[in-house]
């Protein structure tokens, strides 16, 4: 059954998209991430240009980061000071985001920024998480205890002003750098279309060293404020939602958070980050062959583009 989506320009089958949906949506609640850094490369493959995918995808994000924050605080699994001043710094984010993708789609150099945004970003931090978790799951088989300086917090953090307590994530410090890297996860959900989750949770782990059992719920409220004022901008400003693609994703996500919520908690914290990170790496590799592999066809036309 296929659908033709009004921005896009293009035809694509329905069920698929609802599917699509629903196992982006089941990941997005597994590992406390929007699932976007996921969702672009697949609907670019389907045919969809790079700057609608991009934007189309935030709605999904959003609804899928609902539904999975329900179920984390039922289990008291959310810090939502912290998750506020991570998504004041996410609205600001957004705000300067959109103006630079609106900038890059002038130029004609918006999709070429996506691909190389997926391919840095989620390849370096694909990697680290991938080696950092395997190192600590090898540990822990080996029956020695984490290291004292892998547990200790960075002294920085307690010299910065504007300390505030957080008492959920176990935590006394300036909400400097949390606002800070909410800033930086609004920037990317505007350019690549991702809740920022994949950069957001190693940060809180490694970084604000939170406590673990309210990392995925806290990214996931980040994400669901910071990727809706995404949506509003992007569909003012540059006009890419397709809300026929965004309604389609948005079925599936719901309901797919729902399942990955509820099964994160048969897995260790380092399993769901090696897990995580080798996602994260496959995608980023995949988003770069795009850029070096040469077409079958150089004359083709892309996507949306009218001939």
């Amino acid at each position: 059954m296929d659908i033709y989506l009004p921005i896009a320009e293009v035809s694509v089958n329905a069920p698929l998209l609802v599917l699509l949906g629903a196992v982006v949506g089941f990941v997005s609640g597994l590992f406390g991430i929007g699932g976007g850094f996921l969702m672009a490369p697949v609907l670019v493959f389907l045919g969809i240009p790079p700057s609608v995918a991009v934007a189309s995808q935030s709605s999904h994000v959003v609804a899928s980061s609902t539904s999975g924050v329900i179920t984390y605080t039922l289990r008291q699994g959310v810090d939502f000071r912290m998750g506020g001043i991570m998504a004041l710094g996410g609205a600001l984010g957004a705000l300067g985001g959109v103006e630079v993708f609106r900038y890059l789609r002038l130029l004609g150099q918006a999709d070429l920024v996506v691909a190389v945004s997926y391919l840095v970003f989620l390849g370096a931090i694909g990697t680290l998480m991938l080696k950092e978790s395997l190192t600590e799951i090898l540990i822990r088989r080996r029956g020695r205890p984490a290291s004292r300086r892998a547990r200790r917090r960075p002294l920085w953090l307690y010299g910065l002003p504007l300390r505030l307590r957080f008492p959920r994530s176990g935590l006394y410090v300036s909400a400097l750098p949390p606002f800070a890297l909410g800033v930086f996860a609004g920037v990317l959900s505007a350019i690549m279309g991702v809740g920022g989750g994949f950069i957001l949770v190693p940060a809180m782990l490694y970084i604000l060293r939170m406590r673990a059992q309210v990392v995925v719920g806290t990214s996931l409220f980040q994400i669901i404020i910071t990727t809706a004022i995404t949506t509003v901008l992007q569909a003012g400003r540059n006009q890419t939602v397709d809300v026929v693609l965004a309604t389609l994703l948005l079925v599936g996500g719901v309901v797919g958070a729902q399942y990955g919520a509820r099964l994160s908690r048969r897995f260790r914290a380092e399993e769901l980050r090696a897990a995580l990170g080798l996602i994260v790496l496959l995608v980023g590799i995949q988003m770069g062959l795009e850029l070096f592999v040469r077409p079958d066809d150089m004359f083709a036309f892309a996507p949306g583009v009218v001939r």
